[in-house]
């Protein structure tokens, strides 16, 4: 080929293929991603990680297809046994963030707060400690926040019902006392699931929250107190409630649910007052009112007889099959 011909060629080339020498990913991401590579120490999981490739085509992390900056970090099934590092916020426009079941440790670094796209974070089934940070009402494009199975202390920040668009909230296994904050009703999804079982939560459970239409909400194994009948209505599209594990106290005898409902937990309590008979036709509703103080008839219908006296018993005079007869 002469040389005229080989200039024209390459000219040719570069326009029609301007990236064929350069990298898609930012300059600015890979740099942070390798601070934070460096910040773990852990090559195997960052083995792809190799400052001669680009960072798009590294694992556990993806680029936007029209801007290529780095919008997903997804980090799981580790030991890493250290703290998050704080440069997790010089990647600005992260929407998800997981490190799940990573054995991560310290607390949650104030540079995430940087994250302003974020939409979905995800540290389940680590060893973080220390407080729930309050600045993580800061970052308000929060759809989902999953901090459960963890080593987390004191109480619930009020500052996280700054996440109005918040659908999603996991706080469960952890070590958290004190009350369930009553600007949790400031949430403003249509629909949203919350989950704060096995913590030690007391106090009752604000009647705020009743404004609220959770989908699922499970506060079992705490120590919370008082009624929660203000939760149900048949306006809800609840699937499921577990309260087990609880001091709650109301009579259950009025109560109305919602046509979505497929479970409700409700064993170990101090409720009162007689099973309502509309519970008869939920078809495929998995129910529990063991270890209570309820008396009268079970209603009939298939289903709660399919479910045993097992969820029935340890009640002040509740009777019908399972159960036996009423006298």
């Amino acid at each position: 080929m002469k040389t005229s011909q080989f200039i024209t060629f390459s000219l040719v080339f570069l326009t029609y293929f301007p990236f064929a020498f350069s990298e898609k990913c930012h300059p600015s991401d890979k740099k942070t991603l390798l601070k934070i590579k460096k910040d773990l120490n852990n090559d195997y999981i960052f083995v792809s990680w190799d400052p001669k490739i680009d960072c798009c085509e590294w694992n556990n992390v993806r680029c936007d297809p029209k801007t290529n900056r780095i919008y997903q970090l997804n980090i799981a099934n580790s030991d890493l046994k250290l703290p998050l590092p704080s440069a997790i916020g010089d990647l600005p426009y992260l929407e998800g963030l997981s490190f799940r079941n990573t054995n991560l440790t310290g607390q949650i670094p104030q540079s995430i707060t940087k994250l302003t796209k974020l939409t979905n974070l995800d540290l389940r089934t680590n060893s973080l400690s220390g407080p729930i940070p309050s600045f993580l009402g800061e970052l308000k494009n929060l759809d989902y926040l999953g901090l459960s199975h963890n080593n987390f202390t004191g109480s619930i920040p009020s500052s996280l019902s700054k996440l109005t668009k918040l659908t999603g909230l996991l706080l469960d296994r952890n070590k958290l006392t004190g009350q369930i904050p009553e600007s949790f009703s400031q949430f403003q999804a249509d629909e949203i699931y919350m989950y704060l079982s096995h913590n030690q939560l007391s106090g009752q459970v604000p009647k705020t929250l009743g404004k609220s239409n959770f989908t699922w909400m499970d506060i079992s194994w705490n120590k919370l107190e008082g009624d929660i009948s203000f939760l149900f209505g048949k306006d809800k599209s609840t699937s499921g409630y577990d309260f087990s594990r609880n001091m709650l106290h109301f009579d259950m005898s009025n109560m109305v649910f919602p046509d979505s409902i497929t479970r409700l937990d409700l064993n170990h309590n101090m409720i009162t007052g007689s099973l309502p008979k509309s519970l008869a036709k939920f078809d495929s509703l998995y129910l529990d009112v063991s270890y209570n103080r309820l008396c009268g008839k079970i209603p009939v219908s298939n289903r709660l007889q399919e479910l045993g006296s097992a969820n029935f018993v340890h009640n002040k005079c509740l009777c019908g099959a399972p159960l036996p007869a009423c006298k």
